[in-house]
């Protein structure tokens, strides 16, 4: 026995078009045109740059180098273990902190270089205040002190003054 109930199609016509018309338009097409105005914004103005040889403006200045040191970063997790080449024990901590998220970093560049062992880091101390870390085994570079004065104060703490 029928239900009853008439289905006159209006109703259901009605969403039909409402669903096929927001279907059609998930994405507005003025944001497609302005995300690709903006790559195309940012492709013109780093070949700007390339073509008319403007010089780097965030690289970090020239300084003398006042301390240079060789570490060996090591730790598992959160703790970290900094001894020098020679095999004094630097710091030997179960909260690493800065120096664990340096050396996650670091283990990541030898992974992809496919560096074997656990060869020494310079850490190089200029007279700008200014602290980095350079991996000789993977070329691979981090500027300290980019990470702001904090976290370039628990590498600092390594080395007396």
């Amino acid at each position: 026995m029928p239900h009853g109930r008439t289905e006159t199609g209006l109703y259901f016509d009605a969403e039909r078009r409402e669903m096929q018309r927001r279907d059609k338009e998930m994405i507005p097409t003025r944001l497609v045109y302005a995300m690709f105005g903006l790559a195309v914004a940012a492709l013109a103005i780093t070949s700007f740059a390339v073509l008319t040889d403007r010089p780097h403006v965030g690289v970090p200045h020239d300084a003398p180098v006042t301390a240079t040191h060789e570490v060996i970063l090591e730790g598992e997790g959160n703790a970290a273990k900094v001894t020098t080449a020679a095999g004094d024990v630097l710091l030997d901590t179960e909260q690493g902190a800065f120096v664990t998220v340096i050396r996650s970093g670091l283990e990541r560049a030898r992974l992809v270089h496919r560096v074997e062992g656990n060869p020494p880091v310079t850490i190089t101390q200029f007279e700008s205040g200014r602290m980095s870390l350079f991996d000789p085994a993977t070329g691979w570079q981090v500027e300290l002190s980019s990470f702001g004065q904090g976290n370039m104060a628990h590498f600092a703490r390594l080395f007396p003054q």
